[in-house]
């Protein structure tokens, strides 16, 4: 008998922002997910509230939310009646294999029960902690972008031990991120704004033609990072150079 995949401790985000891969029974190879973080994921060890259920006589699903995002949690056959178990507001613990259907990524029950707070807070050190790591991975696999591919997939390799699907979604995130760098966009715009007193931020979200949601990140961005200040309240300026 084929042992099972360990599960994994992460966030809902690392999950429904992360890329699926179907397996195959024939060639006996697993489906798995990696994660924008380059983690390959088939089993899961979620912690969250449960913020939506429904299920009927073959089928439920629970809507599972930790802070970083939300995700269903789906049982058929005998899951159906443990999943009916569980109500709005919940603070429940789920193992599970991760699936795809119809491009939605949603965890197969395997194991679900409610839990206490304090198990919320020890889960959410666990993971963060998982997450540093990866991330100073990830940060230095960006160092060497300029580098081509397989130099950066060797380099991965051999001092991680990623595996070479991990290592290029990882790239096809950081190139996706650079691509929607707003920052350039919205720099050039207050400067040609600003007749000397600023830039009121309403104009910035009306002209940008940008989505709302990506002004207001990249704003916050810009302002962390001491590229424009706020002379008056809801005026921008750029720091001159």
């Amino acid at each position: 008998m084929k042992e099972r995949s360990p599960s994994k401790k992460v966030r809902i985000k690392d999950i429904v922002e992360g890329k699926f891969f179907h397996g195959s029974r024939e060639d006996l190879k697993e489906s798995f997910l990696i994660s924008p973080l380059g983690q390959k994921i088939s089993r899961v060890n979620l912690v969250g509230s449960v913020i939506d259920k429904f299920s009927t006589e073959n089928y439920s699903f629970l809507l599972l939310d930790d802070g970083s995002g939300s995700i269903r949690v789906k049982g058929f056959g005998e899951k159906v009646e443990l999943l009916k178990n569980f109500e709005k507001g919940d603070l429940v613990q789920v193992i599970g294999k991760v699936k795809e259907f119809n491009g939605e990524i949603y965890v197969s029950c395997e194991i679900i029960r409610k839990v206490e707070p304090n198990f919320e807070i020890m889960r959410r050190l666990e993971v963060l902690k998982d997450i540093i790591t990866q991330k100073r991975i990830v940060d230095d696999i960006k160092s060497i972008c300029k580098l081509p591919e397989g130099e950066i997939i060797n380099y991965a390799k051999e001092k991680y031990g990623l595996e070479e699907e991990s290592i290029k979604y990882i790239l096809e995130v950081l190139n996706r991120d650079k691509e929607m760098d707003y920052r350039p966009i919205i720099l050039k715009l207050i400067e040609e704004l600003d007749e000397g007193n600023g830039v009121e931020v309403a104009r910035i979200f009306e002209l940008s033609n940008l989505p709302e949601s990506e002004v207001e990140k990249t704003l916050d961005s810009l302002l962390n990072s001491g590229e424009i200040f706020e002379p008056t309240p809801g005026v921008l300026k750029r720091v001159n150079k």
